[in-house]
């Protein structure tokens, strides 16, 4: 019974993990229409700005730094790489894409070396809940991803910008006729999503603690996997999916004989969905203007 509470703690918390990095996805592709398979490696630049700034012995700084030059990326990326993209082909941007990935690692490569650099965050030790030993990041990591879904949720339904995001996802055309900024909308949304990445990094390193060129290439997958899983486009489904996905991964590991096969159980789940359901848990069918 304590093995099975630790694990699904274990996993609600790597869900979250999963959860806020697909949200950078989901809302990528739900407003500009594009995939940026690149996301992955904002967590690992997020990564090496908390490795350096960890030198002034300040968590809160390095947390704060690593936000900062992340959602600088975001923009950047999203001004020199993306925006003279649009209206190119799906084929031109997923290229694109994959460039700047192997671009940011390449360079994260070179300034730091291929060897994994040692992160010690903070340390916050265990806590004994109902019987089972858990960790207390997995417990902190939990309640963030959670107010920062909450959070998400409220700023998309209840603000200004937000109903404005959802305009120019529903229809980019009829919202810049309304007088809606498009441009600034978009570049808004990879800020955004920027962001969350830093902060998915930071729990990352919380659970792992080495930071590498090719360390949010994974995360970066199954993020993208939880996105398509809850629907990709989809707010809640982004979150749904991570969540989903952080629990079949926790509950895998816990098992020995299914452990060395968690991965491909992961994403034997993607292919399930999709055959059964191929619009993903909360996704809907979008009918395409000719």
């Amino acid at each position: 019974m304590e093995e099975i509470l630790s694990a699904l703690i274990g996993g609600l918390s790597l869900g979250g993990i999963y959860a806020m990095i697909a949200l950078g996805y989901t809302m990528v592709y739900g407003i500009a229409k594009m995939l940026n398979f690149a996301h992955g490696d904002i967590i690992m630049v997020g990564g090496y700005t908390i490795y350096v700034v960890m030198a002034t012995g300040s968590p809160l700084l390095a947390i704060a730094a690593a936000v900062v030059v992340c959602v600088a990326l975001g923009v950047v990326v999203e001004k020199l790489a993306y925006k003279p993209l649009r209206g190119a082909s799906p084929l031109a941007v997923l290229i694109t894409a994959i460039g700047v990935s192997y671009l940011l690692q390449s360079l994260a490569q070179i300034v730091f070396g291929s060897a994994p650099k040692m992160v010690t965050v903070y340390q916050f030790g265990t806590v004994t809940f109902l019987g089972a030993t858990v960790q207390v990041s997995a417990l902190v990591t939990l309640a963030v991803a959670a107010a920062v879904m909450a959070g998400l949720t409220l700023f998309i339904k209840y603000t200004r910008v937000g109903r404005a995001m959802l305009a120019v996802s529903e229809d980019r055309g009829a919202a810049q006729l309304m007088g809606i900024d498009v441009n600034g909308i978009i570049t808004l949304t990879f800020a955004i999503g920027s962001a969350l990445a830093a902060l998915a990094g930071l729990f990352y390193l919380l659970k792992a603690p080495t930071v590498s060129g090719t360390m949010g290439a994974m995360p970066g997958i199954k993020a993208f996997t939880a996105a398509v899983i809850g629907g990709i486009g989809s707010i809640p489904g982004a979150m749904l999916g991570g969540i989903a996905l952080g629990l079949v991964e926790s509950v895998s590991y816990s098992f020995a004989p299914i452990a060395p096969y968690t991965d491909a159980i992961e994403f034997s789940l993607l292919i399930v969905i999709l055959l059964v359901r191929p619009t993903g848990f909360l996704g809907r069918k979008r009918r395409e203007k000719v």
